[in-house]
C-alpha cells in the first residue's frame, strides 16, 4: 500500500470529516504548526502539534470539531487529507 495525501480546500473539509475512516485523516498546516484530525468509532481526536509539544483534544461532532477548527484555519493554511 502506498501513502497518498491530497491537497483539499478549507469549504470541502467538513465534507471529507464526515466520510473520515479510522485509516484516515486531515492535516492542517499553518505558521503556528500543525493540526492532526482523525476519527475513531465514537468521536474525532485533533492532535495540535507545535513547537514540539502535542495536545489532544478530542470532539464528539463534526460541528464541534469544525468550530473548535476555525481557530487554527487562516487565510495562508493548507489543508490535506491522508
Amino acid at each position: 500500500m502506498t501513502y497518498q495525501e491530497r491537497s483539499i480546500s478549507k469549504e470541502s473539509l467538513e465534507k471529507f470529516l464526515s466520510t473520515l475512516d479510522s485509516d484516515e485523516g486531515i492535516r492542517i498546516d499553518n505558521e503556528l504548526g500543525h493540526v492532526f484530525v482523525n476519527k475513531t468509532s465514537k468521536r474525532y481526536c485533533i492532535n495540535i502539534s507545535s513547537n514540539g509539544k502535542d495536545e489532544f483534544i478530542y470532539k464528539n461532532s463534526i460541528k464541534d470539531t469544525m468550530d473548535f477548527l476555525q481557530d487554527y484555519i487562516t487565510k495562508t493554511s493548507k489543508i490535506f487529507s491522508y
